[in-house]
């Protein structure tokens, strides 16, 4: 999944992840992947939660970042997924990535039923049986 962003040049301001240390693992991991060198933020907030709690976390974060990677767990992720946008997405698969421009100026306007656009949605199993060159080239 790294590989599909590095390709695809999507690199976050922030990343926030929970504190859980499999989760830690993945955003670790991911940043790596993506070179992305700043500091993660691993937060108890958004292990277990509600996606209220996550809006709430969301709300509070600084204008300067306007791509937010969120890595956490389900079903709070697949919950919030389904709050911001109109398609009904029965469960985020592990490791899937789901990537929503939301229509706000300011985290300060995020709340439910902030509808956004989905920009891709992608998960492992998509590349099971066919995976791009580019994509394997990028795996060493």
């Amino acid at each position: 999944m790294g590989s599909y962003l590095a390709l695809k040049k999507v690199k976050p301001d922030l990343i926030l992840s929970s504190a859980a240390l499999r989760t830690q693992l993945t955003a670790d991991s991911l940043a790596q992947k993506i070179k992305y060198t700043d500091r993660i933020q691993y937060m108890d907030e958004l292990y277990l939660t509600r996606p209220e709690m996550i809006i709430n976390v969301l709300s509070l974060q600084e204008d300067q970042h306007k791509n937010i990677f969120l890595i956490g767990h389900n079903p709070a992720l697949t919950e919030l997924a389904n709050i911001f946008q109109n398609e009904n997405i029965t469960k985020l698969p592990t490791l899937g990535i789901l990537a929503i421009t939301l229509d706000i100026d300011s985290w300060e306007e995020i709340k439910e039923n902030c509808y956004g656009k989905i920009d891709f949605f992608i998960f492992p199993k998509q590349f099971k049986y066919y995976m791009p060159e580019q994509i394997r080239a990028t795996l060493g």
